[in-house]
């Protein structure tokens, strides 16, 4: 059943929103830190106690957040200038005795100063721990915050977020591009997201759908897409995680047509999973799912679940108990198919594409499943400015005649042990003190190197100078040099010193 969300219903309540204060600062605001935090902790109390005697905001705090049945009185005069009847006709609210409770999941959702409200369907807490619909659309979970983490937001034209969901991508991506395009094959997903489009005073053009069906023909400077790429049998219990497909195809179908559907230089970024099977690299097999021709791409692993964690935590996030008959009966299919596919791990990540003019595109998969905090978008846009700057550069000859500079966020860490003629170095080790943390190992020889990449000589004059000073021959410290170089380049831990002056 989709619910009747009309602009007239959403434009009241919008008024109800403002008029309480039921916004993102209004609700830290009223709870507090601790409260607000062990809220997303999933731990009531503290939140309980900070909305109690709250007036309107109190109440739709409880309601809509904590899920409480509230008193109609009070449901109604938070809820006003929307009658407490279009309210339950829209299916907001629903009759809980001769109480109300929240019939739909409306929430507050801010990143830094960008405010914006989310419908949704109750998850399985809020629903007294019952299993969601098939037909369930997600709110804002771990995934899609992870994906707005990772999505680059240069200012774009157009912008397709495939699989819209509840619509927390184009709400992003409202930001920053001119216009957004929203799909989905769920009616009651393409409903929601309508509605909090309109709740939000933000215009998208919304298609339905299968895949990129409702697109074909047309080009977009950015596409983000977070696509249903739970790995398992083929079939489609929960349409906001299955996609019907066997194992990973999903994912696979999503990389293979994105770039098809980008303006030249165009980029996309999607969540994706794939399978680790006994006697496959990871690498190969995603790397595979590229279509021919120019395609930079860059693969980043997050996470390597085996399968019988990753099967736990997918039934548990439906609302399954997996000691239940039937948690038990799906755990046991979901297995035997793993088990027949020779999968050992599901592996979760993200990836960044862009369609180029280069006969060959830039293809890196990295395992990044060590901790931290920056998010991937802005470092997105700097990993394809720095294949660009390699890709100029690509020849020994041209690299070799470039000044480079060690990045400032490039620190070197130095292990030693004590040896009998006092402390003998075991490891030079590189770290990048941002983005995603990269590290690399080199040899004393590396070391100076780089302490000799200040931005004053090109790179050739700095390794021959080396090589004079350590007694090297200058031809094979330069081969073994270059490719150490590019890959710290890649990395951001040494930049071209032209750069570094832009930065200043």
């Amino acid at each position: 059943m989709i619910p009747d969300l009309s602009h007239d219903r959403i434009d009241r309540l919008r008024e109800a929103f403002l008029s309480a204060g039921y916004d993102a600062d209004g609700v830290v605001e009223l709870l507090g830190p601790a409260a607000h935090a062990a809220l997303g902790r999933g731990e009531p109390v503290p939140a309980l106690r900070a909305a109690a005697d709250a007036g309107e905001l109190g109440t739709l705090v409880r309601l809509f957040l904590l899920g409480e049945a509230e008193p109609r009185t009070a449901v109604e005069a938070a809820l006003h200038p929307l009658p407490l009847s279009e309210a339950l006709a829209a299916g907001l609210v629903v009759a809980d005795g001769d109480a109300l409770r929240a019939g739909l999941d409306v929430r507050p959702h801010g990143v830094g100063e960008d405010s914006w409200w989310v419908i949704s369907d109750l998850d399985s807490d809020l629903r007294g721990g019952r299993p969601v619909e098939p037909d369930h659309v997600l709110g804002v979970g771990q995934a899609s915050l992870s994906l707005v983490r990772a999505t680059s937001r240069r200012p774009v034209g157009s912008l397709l977020d495939l699989g819209t969901g509840c619509g927390v991508q184009a709400l992003h991506a409202s930001t920053h591009a001119g216009s957004v395009t929203a799909t989905d094959v769920s009616r009651r997903a393409l409903a929601l997201a309508e509605a909090t489009f309109r709740l939000n005073r933000i215009d998208v053009e919304l298609a339905e759908g299968e895949w990129f069906d409702p697109v074909r023909g047309r080009r977009f400077d950015q596409v983000v897409c977070n696509p249903p790429f739970v790995v398992g049998p083929a079939r489609t219990d929960f349409v906001y995680r299955d996609s019907g497909l066997a194992g990973d195809d999903a994912s696979a179908l999503v990389v293979r047509q994105l770039p098809s559907f980008l303006a030249e230089g165009g980029t996309g970024q999607l969540l994706a999973s794939w399978v680790h099977r006994r006697g496959e690299d990871w690498e190969d097999r995603v790397s595979g799912w590229l279509p021919p021709g120019g395609v930079d791409a860059w693969f980043v692993q997050r996470d390597v679940a085996d399968p019988a964690l990753y099967v736990g935590t997918w039934l548990r996030d439906a609302g399954y108990d997996p000691r239940s008959p039937q948690g038990r009966r799906k755990a046991a299919e979901w297995l035997d198919w793993f088990e027949a596919n020779d999968v050992l791990g599901v592996g979760f990540g993200f990836v960044t594409l862009r369609r180029t003019g280069a006969a060959r595109g830039e293809v890196v998969c990295e395992d990044l499943r060590h901790a931290f905090d920056d998010p991937l978008g802005p470092e997105s846009d700097r990993w394809l400015r720095r294949v660009d700057w390699l890709r100029a550069h690509g020849s020994d000859e041209q690299l070799l005649a470039t000044p480079l500079r060690t990045a400032d966020s490039t620190v070197l860490e130095e292990v030693s042990a004590p040896g009998d003629e006092g402390w003998q170095n075991l490891v030079h080790r590189l770290h990048r003190t941002d983005g995603p943390g990269w590290q690399h190992e080199v040899d004393e020889l590396g070391v100076r190197l780089l302490a000799g990449c200040r931005g004053a000589l090109p790179l050739g004059d700095v390794v021959e100078l080396l090589a004079l000073g350590c007694g090297e021959d200058a031809e094979e410290l330069t081969r073994a040099a270059l490719p150490v170089v590019r890959e710290l380049l890649r990395h951001g831990m040494v930049i071209p010193a032209e750069w570094a002056e832009e930065d200043r």
